[in-house]
């Protein structure tokens, strides 16, 4: 692995292992994870509060470039449905001189559904039905989007 700064996009639907992917990376790389969730968690935000989650992201996306600035290694664990959220990321880190990974977790329905269910993080609890709606939604990243990263 190359020294230097880094940026690590863990990206997938929930449930589709992205914690635990992103704490095995920060583990292997020294590098430091960003999730919205758990500061979420920390502060007594409601999950489902999509307001906080978008400024919390903006801040730890500051951090995320501080420390990238400084040579660091980063990984961020927002889940990055869009395409436009990725390409943003990458797109400033490069600007940073920073390598750019993105790490695409992709699992069936049925094992969402069954993690989400059982780890029950959400309050209300998230429906099959939602669970679902993400999955249509969710800007899979593809051959060519991927070819744009380290």
């Amino acid at each position: 692995m190359s020294s230097g700064p880094r940026l690590i996009i863990v990206c997938g639907l929930p449930g589709s292992g992205k914690t635990t992917h992103a704490e095995q990376l920060a583990a292997l790389h020294g590098g430091f994870r960003l999730s919205a969730d758990d500061w979420m968690g920390v502060l007594d935000i409601n999950l489902w509060d999509g307001d906080a989650r978008d400024r919390i992201e903006r801040l730890q996306w500051e951090l995320a470039q501080d420390l990238l600035r400084r040579g660091q290694t980063v990984i961020i664990e927002w889940g990055t449905w869009g395409r436009s959220e990725r390409d943003a990321l990458r797109e400033g880190a490069r600007a940073l001189g920073a390598a750019v990974e993105l790490h695409y977790l992709d699992e069936p329905i049925e094992v969402l559904w069954e993690r989400v269910r059982d780890r029950g993080l959400e309050d209300p609890p998230m429906t099959r039905e939602q669970l679902e709606s993400y999955a249509d939604t969710i800007d899979v990243p593809t051959d060519e989007e991927l070819a744009l990263y380290d």
